[in-house]
């Protein structure tokens, strides 16, 4: 079980790393597009639609709205399934990755400078 104190701890953790996140000059994700890009990223498997719809329990039309920000942002790309024309994939593109290389960094970050 977690300290209150514990708690603390990790909420200011928190706050200071989007603090930096903010500062970064990244784009400013909302919290369903940064789940998404760190489900397609962090975990391995092939990622669909529905796929991501299950995993965040969110309806396809949702999924289908955040990940068409993440498209215009660079940071997602779809890909037709060879196999099952009617499938689609998501994956991460360069700058997905690399946003999300930047952002691990961020977190990690324990500088202090930020209060």
């Amino acid at each position: 079980m977690t300290s209150g104190t514990d708690q603390r701890d990790r909420l200011t953790e928190w706050r200071l790393a989007l603090i930096r996140y903010v500062k970064s000059g990244h784009p400013d994700l909302t919290n369903r597009q940064m789940a998404l890009l760190l489900v397609v990223g962090r975990e391995g498997g092939l990622h669909t639609v529905r796929g991501l719809a299950a995993r965040l329990g969110v309806s396809k039309p949702v999924v289908t709205r955040a990940l068409n920000s993440l498209t215009g942002l660079d940071l997602v790309l779809r890909r037709i399934d060879e196999r099952d024309r009617r499938s689609v994939f998501i994956d991460l593109t360069p700058e997905g990755e690399a946003f999300l290389t930047d952002f691990e960094a961020l977190l990690a970050d324990d500088s202090g400078d930020d209060d």
